[in-house]
């Protein structure tokens, strides 16, 4: 039994974590319970977790700092998944945590040699209780809008019950944090009925009690209990559409700035911007200097409100961004140069409508999820001092923000437009301008995708709810902006009602992107149908040969 942690221990949690992973990556993909083909949450943390491990075996880090940082930064490069995202951010605050030297009382000297720091703690029990509060913390701040009932909720149930044991023994600590995140994971049915509905746990904090009982494993000696499986047993057919982990509907821009300004101002400046939107941050640095945060639909009332307050400066504006590191990283390299676009795109055919204009292209989508690596590979080898994301799937979202706050760490300005459709992203570029100052470009590819209704045609891969009623594996699904609105037979049948129903708020052009499973005619079809029934709207079908998604389209 470990009294306390070292580098070894790190490399055999990891280990345990990518073992236990693994034996339950099917029950936790289980959990998932929307329809459609997407990226499965147990796959998404083995994932994550093994990047992990990779770090580690490369690093060969041989103290405990150096093992949480590896362990750390291989996460967040290799998350998938917006579970993914968050498991990695809470490594990020626990890596933070303890790797910090000990506080000492005022006037006492570090131990070790003069003007050296003090080495960082060997933590303990109550040494690692702060740092999961410090980690849960750090999670929660860095989604745009937490909703309760996610592995977050699990987080803080581990936190809270590893303060609440207030004792200095490690096994102590680290057994009632796993019981604590079992009890809140027990309990997420209750905060979102959907999972009521459905009759499952959340799958994301399922894989946190998973990666809790490797943490117990390796300090205690013990194996992990054996999970009660009353409260995880898989979906039935009763299940519906899980909220998202990340994001916010309402608010459609993030407005960051640095700020100097007296404290006294800064309450005001608070007040005023929490009327305006939501994700308020405003963190002081002591010497006079703010950076806020916040989202908001009106980007000039939020800079307004730091002009009242203070000297505004370094203000940045983008779409949906969960975190923004070092407003200052745009003084870094002096090799780079110009304007890029990166977009996800899944399917040779939409990956060269992409490249055709100039876009560079990582491959990726439903099923397919790129990783934060991978992402931050095309933002660097473009070469360029500002670069545009478009994840083009709300699986990439996450992913595609990790990846921008380590390229705004190296120096690169980068905006994650929050496309969740190739769709979107095709509008996105049509109106890029390089020639344009970044934030106005920025703002204006945001605006057109946003302006792009999406829909999509796909096959159900399991029994569930969907908010069109029951549908069974093999079923043709319609989705609108995300949502399931219809259940046919065939994909012509569904494919037609679809473009009816998004043709019913009118439009002027409607983009066609044929699938792999299209099938031979689907955009004639389409083609006649609308000129018969809508004459006034023009059709562009293109040959996009993306995988389970017979059929996108988009209106504009």
């Amino acid at each position: 039994m470990l009294d306390a942690l070292d580098a070894a221990a790190v490399r055999r949690w990891c280990s345990a974590a990518v073992d236990g992973l693994t034996a339950h990556q099917q029950e936790i993909d289980d959990l998932n319970v929307f329809p459609v083909p997407d990226g499965d949450t147990g796959t998404n943390l083995v994932l994550t977790l093994t990047a992990a491990g990779a770090a580690l075996h490369a690093d060969q880090p041989t103290d405990l700092p150096a093992a949480l940082r590896s362990l750390a930064r291989g996460a967040v490069l290799g998350a998938r998944g917006n579970s993914g995202v968050i498991v990695s951010q809470l490594l990020r605050g626990l890596a933070a945590a303890l790797t910090e030297p000990p506080a000492t009382d005022p006037g006492s000297q570090p131990a070790g040699e003069p003007g050296r720091a003090a080495p960082a703690r060997r933590p303990a029990g109550r040494v690692l209780a702060a740092a999961l509060e410090r980690a849960v913390a750090m999670a929660y701040e860095s989604v745009a809008d937490p909703v309760e009932g996610t592995i977050l909720s699990v987080a803080r149930g581990a936190a809270d019950a590893a303060q609440a044991a207030d004792a200095d023994d490690l096994a102590a600590v680290v057994r009632a944090a796993r019981d604590g995140a079992d009890r809140a994971l027990a309990q997420t049915p209750r905060q979102l009925p959907a999972l009521a509905l459905a009759g499952v746990v959340d799958a994301g904090g399922r894989g946190l009690v998973v990666l809790l009982d490797a943490l117990a494993a390796v300090v205690t000696g013990d194996l992990p209990a054996p999970a009660d499986p009353s409260p995880r047993s898989p979906r039935g057919r009763r299940a519906l559409e899980s909220p998202r982990e990340t994001g916010s509907a309402e608010f459609g821009y993030e407005v960051q700035y640095l700020l100097a300004a007296e404290p006294d101002a800064v309450g005001a400046l608070r007040a005023d911007l929490a009327d305006l939107g939501d994700s308020l941050v405003v963190v002081g640095t002591g010497d006079g200097l703010w950076n806020v945060h916040v989202h908001v639909n009106d980007i000039g009332a939020a800079v307004e409100a730091g002009v009242r307050a203070g000297r505004p400066h370094n203000i940045t504006v983008t779409r949906f961004a969960d975190q923004i590191a070092s407003m200052a990283g745009a003084a870094g390299s002096t090799e780079r140069s110009g304007v890029a676009v990166v977009a996800v795109a899944p399917g040779e055919g939409v990956a060269h409508l992409f490249a055709a204009e100039g876009v560079v292209v990582v491959d990726g989508g439903p099923t397919s999820n790129p990783s934060t690596a991978e992402v931050l590979a095309a933002i660097e080898g473009t070469g360029a001092a500002s670069v545009v994301v478009l994840p083009n799937s709300g699986t990439v979202t996450a992913v595609a923000d990790a990846a921008a706050v380590e390229a705004r760490a190296a120096g690169i300005e980068v905006a994650v437009v929050p496309t969740r459709s190739p769709v979107q992203g095709l509008a996105a570029v049509a109106v890029h301008d390089p020639s344009r100052w970044f934030g106005s470009d920025v703002i204006a590819m945001a605006e057109a995708a946003a302006a792009t209704r999406w829909a999509e045609v796909t096959v159900a891969v399991r029994d569930a709810l969907t908010m069109a009623g029951p549908c069974r594996a093999g079923d043709v699904l319609g989705l609108a902006d995300g949502d399931v609105v219809l259940i046919g037979a065939s994909v012509p049948e569904v494919a037609r009602e679809l473009v009816d129903r998004m043709l019913l708020l009118g439009g002027e052009l409607l983009t066609v992107v044929l699938g792999a499973d299209a099938g031979s005619g689907l955009g004639q079809l389409l083609e006649r149908h609308v000129a018969a029934t809508h004459p006034e709207v023009e059709v562009s079908v293109y040959d996009g040969r993306q995988p389970h998604y017979p059929l996108l389209m988009g209106v504009e």
